[in-house]
């Protein structure tokens, strides 16, 4: 339960410190008293959005810390662990707001997210606004009272995360089959590509040796020419050949280094360049030995670098990267290989998503029916203790003909009542006056307040619109709710007033410079004349204070 709000530069509000106790607690004052700036404190704490027109003038930020006793809530300390913040029995929240705009939360002094924080709120308070009732006429806040009162909450997230996994593998599938037909001409292409390389014998493909070979081929007769001429201009020639004057030479010095040793040495050079000149020589005639013109060999290598520079420019790449362009087409014919697959894989998935969602949907749909009959009881027997004695209350539920899944289950959900006797039931926004709707939904919202584990509830006059003994069975209601639930509740009823557990007065000071609200608890004599205020106006008698006295007497004896 929330056992302090303390509030710090927050619009109208200077300084508050409002200790809560257990039960019913109602807030009372005069229009404009600033009774909905505590509502936007306690929102603001749980996660609302802020900007800066929420920090009191002429200050550097506003702040608002709320303390929760953990003993009546489980869930919230279960998720405090969870996330690894520090759980005991108690949890302090805490917001700022500085005058640029930005905010910062905590969560037991540790920084957090707004996300963070909505998650944890949502397990430590419920806040029914002023307009609660024109929420009701919507068909998904309809649905969620009802899942709420049924505690469906484990089976719808199973029947929406079947939704969620069909969802996603139905959209892929469709993806992959739109595009079927063009990655079956894709595919073909890259066949017909991949085909065309392997023609050239990728195992043993080197271009560089085969446009070697081919340009000997193409020049061999010039080569044969040339190297046979240099063979004679070396050895061959028996008249001036290289070797034949080498030799010549070494033989004259060979005698001039008997009579001087200096030509001992060129002689050696001489020597040595004819040995140089016989092997060159002899790898020479090897060589054009072993040559021989072969045009039909030199037609194949033509006709094969002619289809390897056509694919070449055909892909837009060197000849030496062929081999390349070869292994991509043989991935990318893979990956389309693994697309149909992926698509025969994807069938079979939405079929069983499909089959998981619709036995989730069933399960649904019978406990909302279940729950539906019970709640619809309940809230009407609630309706004619409310001023309605003869209208009814149902929740028609039906479950829809739907070939694929949907969010929250194939129910269509709709509240319908009738107001008077002899009519027949029609959705609730379309019979339902204001004062009927807000008593409806009051009955809804007490009604399935007993079922939840929230262990705090705010209802921001959600009783607009009633008086009198109405009025009164409505106090009763909120008292009875407050013995299981913490229950804040805003209120100009006197009526529902007198039934508190505690009564908070929210008034409005003034000095030369500033207006301040304040709030205070009410003592016995306080609420007494409090009480009188809302019942006789400006001008209070001894029969208002008497009236108010035996209301508040009256009330307190509820216990």
């Amino acid at each position: 339960m929330l056992q302090n709000l303390n509030i710090i530069d927050l619009a109208i509000v200077k300084s508050l410190d409002l200790n809560l106790e257990k039960g019913l607690s109602v807030l009372t004052g005069e229009t404009g008293a600033g009774k909905s700036i505590l509502l936007t404190a306690l929102g603001l704490a749980l996660g609302d959005r802020a900007d800066a027109s929420y920090v009191r003038p002429d200050c550097e930020r506003a702040e608002i810390n709320l303390s929760f006793d953990l003993s009546d809530a489980p869930a919230a300390q279960a998720w405090l662990e969870e996330n690894e913040f520090d759980a005991d029995e108690q949890c302090l929240i805490r917001r700022t707001i500085r005058q640029d705009g930005r905010s910062k939360a905590y969560i037991n002094g540790r920084p957090t997210t707004l996300q963070a924080l909505k998650l944890l709120s949502s397990q430590l308070v419920e806040i029914h606004g002023q307009h609660a009732h024109l929420t009701l006429l919507d068909s998904d806040e309809q649905r969620k009272f009802l899942d709420g009162y049924a505690k469906n909450t484990d089976l719808l997230e199973k029947s929406n995360q079947a939704y969620l996994q069909w969802r996603s593998n139905h959209i892929e599938l469709e993806g992959l089959i739109k595009s079927s037909t063009d990655l079956s001409n894709q595919e073909d292409l890259y066949r017909y590509q991949l085909n065309e390389l392997e023609q050239l014998d990728l195992t043993h493909y080197d271009y560089p040796a085969l446009s070697t070979e081919h340009t000997k081929l193409a020049n061999l007769e010039q080569i044969l020419k040339v190297g046979q001429t240099q063979l004679d201009l070396l050895s061959e020639n028996e008249h001036q050949s290289a070797n034949q004057m080498v030799s010549q030479s070494i033989s004259a010095l060979t005698d001039l280094s008997l009579l001087a040793s200096e030509f001992e040495e060129p002689n050696k050079l001489l020597i040595e360049a004819q040995i140089q000149i016989h092997e060159a020589t002899q790898q020479l005639r090897h060589f054009l030995e072993a040559q021989e013109i072969d045009p039909l060999r030199l037609q194949e290598l033509e006709d094969q670098i002619g289809i390897i520079q056509a694919l070449s420019r055909k892909h837009h790449v060197d000849p030496e990267e062929l081999p390349d362009i070869a292994e991509k087409l043989s991935q990318e014919l893979a990956n389309l290989s693994h697309s149909s697959e992926r698509i025969d894989e994807l069938k079979h998935l939405v079929e069983q998503n499909q089959q998981d969602y619709f036995a989730f949907a069933q399960a649904l749909h019978q406990q909302r029916v279940k729950a539906g009959k019970d709640l619809s009881n309940l809230i009407s027997t609630m309706i004619h203790e409310l001023g309605m004695p003869q209208g009814k209350f149902s929740i028609s539920i039906s479950a829809q003909e739907i070939s694929q899944p949907r969010i929250n289950g194939n129910d269509k959900i709709e509240f319908l009542v009738s107001a008077n006797p002899g009519l027949p039931l029609r959705p609730l926004a379309k019979v339902a006056s204001g004062g009927e709707l807000s008593r409806i939904s009051l009955a809804i919202q007490v009604s399935t307040s007993h079922d939840k584990d929230v262990p705090t509830m705010i209802f921001d006059e959600v009783d607009s619109g009633i008086g009198g003994g109405i009025a009164e069975i409505v106090g009763q209601k909120l008292r009875t709710l407050g013995k299981s639930t913490q229950v804040l509740c805003v209120t100009h009823l006197p009526q529902v007033a007198a039934q508190a557990h505690q009564h908070l007065f929210v008034f409005k000071t003034s000095d030369a410079v500033m207006t301040t609200s304040q709030v205070k608890t009410l003592s016995t004599e306080q609420r007494i004349e409090e009480t009188a205020r809302m019942l006789g106006g400006v001008n209070i008698t001894d029969s208002t204070l008497t009236h108010a006295k035996e209301m508040l007497m009256t009330g307190m004896a509820g216990n």
